[in-house]
């Protein structure tokens, strides 16, 4: 159980309306993670409630017996709130609020809250305070003034500690300032990556609590923020560590993926996620243990395509292969993903594999070109060194030859700033 400060921890009552036929495994995994969620918001589960139908109430999600149904339950268990599975529409909100005499709240609701809560940087508190406003907007005759004196607790911390702006021309100039923040921090970003350009970058991908953080920690031996629970990690992080080769390289974490993440999230968090954009590989961590890993696999590829990484070279790792002790699992999972590593960041099992593969993968997907840079034209130089990975310089009587290693993804960009420079393909084959 995790605390949250020293507020009591509420009561709440989980909600989802099935589709007729669905898997009862799947229900199951949606409902506990639902629970997960609020155990990390502060809120302890107290019943659960399901409805089968062909779709949901469009003014209650339930039907009328399933909503009188649930009125009974919250008259025995006394909890604070109930909480859907599904994104609930503003007037059903309203219409379950007038009927059942408590807080209701969706899986999004509960997830801003845990943003909220865990948001420690500028950057992540402006992202967070973005995607709470527009989650908003559409439901401002469900005010949070109102809401947070009527019930408060999860699912009401507001954006920010002041009271929110009820108009909405009001919400609308806040959410400009805001995106116009974002665009600030986003131009100090990229001046720190120029910075950091020519360095090979991998960047950390997966489910919330797959171990990503602990795997950058191995990797890096960096101190970074670690703990069990969901979304323990908002903002990104970026260590440097060096491939068996010797060759310096840059590692990003950030946020992590789960089913259902609030679009408003996916888009406010989009520069935090440029990390992953900008990557050359990327380490899609997968927490082997869970039985319903596959399923992750498939959330963490559908987002990494919505944020248009899809065709960044991706190595799967399983991780938790300590917590393994059926290994036809370990040789399902290879079978199903050629080329995945195994490891165990909490033992630091079978890192030095997983290192030449990122090597390896990087190798397979950079490209190498000679440059003839003229002395006349040194300033390119500099800027070259910080760009890309120089394999091997001659200096010659008419200027200096370069052989260069580029990222497949950036060879057009690339081409397009120092054509007049390229002389071709290299004949330079480094030992790597």
């Amino acid at each position: 159980m995790h605390d949250v400060g020293l507020k009591p921890r509420e009561k709440a009552i989980i909600a989802a309306v099935l589709k007729k036929g669905a898997d009862p495994d799947v229900v199951e995994e949606h409902l506990e993670e639902l629970s997960l969620l609020l155990d990390t918001a502060g809120a302890d589960v107290c019943g659960r409630i399901t409805q089968e139908r062909e779709r949901p109430d469009l003014s209650t999600a339930f039907g009328k017996g399933k909503v009188e149904e649930l009125k009974e339950l919250i008259e025995v268990q006394c909890p604070e709130m109930v909480v859907f599975d599904d994104e609930l529409s503003p007037a059903q909100v309203r219409n379950l609020e007038e009927e059942l005499k408590v807080k209701v709240l969706d899986r999004s609701g509960v997830i801003l809250d845990i943003f909220a809560a865990h948001a420690r940087t500028l950057e992540a508190r402006t992202q967070v305070e973005l995607a709470q406003l527009e989650y908003l907007l559409p439901r401002l005759t469900r005010m949070w003034t109102h809401l947070s004196k009527q019930f408060g607790g999860v699912g009401t911390k507001g954006p920010g500690e002041t009271q929110i702006e009820t108009d909405r021309r009001m919400y609308r100039g806040r959410m400009q300032r805001l995106r116009e923040k974002l665009l600030e921090i986003d131009k100090q970003r990229i001046v720190q990556r120029k910075g950091r350009s020519g360095l090979p970058r991998f960047a950390l991908v997966g489910y919330t609590n797959a171990g990503k953080s602990s795997l950058l920690k191995v990797l890096t031996r960096a101190d970074v923020y670690i703990q069990d629970q969901l979304f323990a990690t908002l903002d990104t992080t970026v260590r440097g560590f060096a491939l068996p080769s010797g060759q310096r390289a840059l590692i990003s974490d950030t946020v992590g993926f789960i089913r259902k993440l609030p679009t408003q999230l996916v888009a406010s968090f989009r520069s935090t996620l440029s990390e992953t954009l900008e990557a050359d590989v990327i380490l899609h961590v997968v927490d082997i243990a869970n039985p319903h890993y596959r399923d992750h696999i498939a959330v963490v590829e559908e987002t990494l395509e919505k944020l248009g990484a899809s065709s960044t070279p991706t190595i799967l790792v399983f991780n938790k292969i300590d917590a393994i002790k059926d290994q036809h699992l370990l040789h399902d999972a290879e079978a199903e993903n050629p080329g995945c590593v195994f490891v165990s960041a909490h033992r630091g099992l079978n890192l030095l594999k997983l290192l030449e593969t990122m090597q390896a993968a990087y190798e397979e997907a950079s490209i190498v070109r000679m440059l003839h840079v003229p002395y006349e034209s040194m300033q390119k130089l500099a800027k070259l060194y910080a760009e890309v990975e120089i394999l091997n310089r001659e200096d010659l009587e008419t200027g200096v030859e370069l052989s260069v290693r580029i990222a497949g993804h950036k060879l057009e960009a690339f081409t397009a700033r120092y054509s007049q420079y390229i002389a071709g393909p290299s004949s330079y084959s480094d030992h790597s």
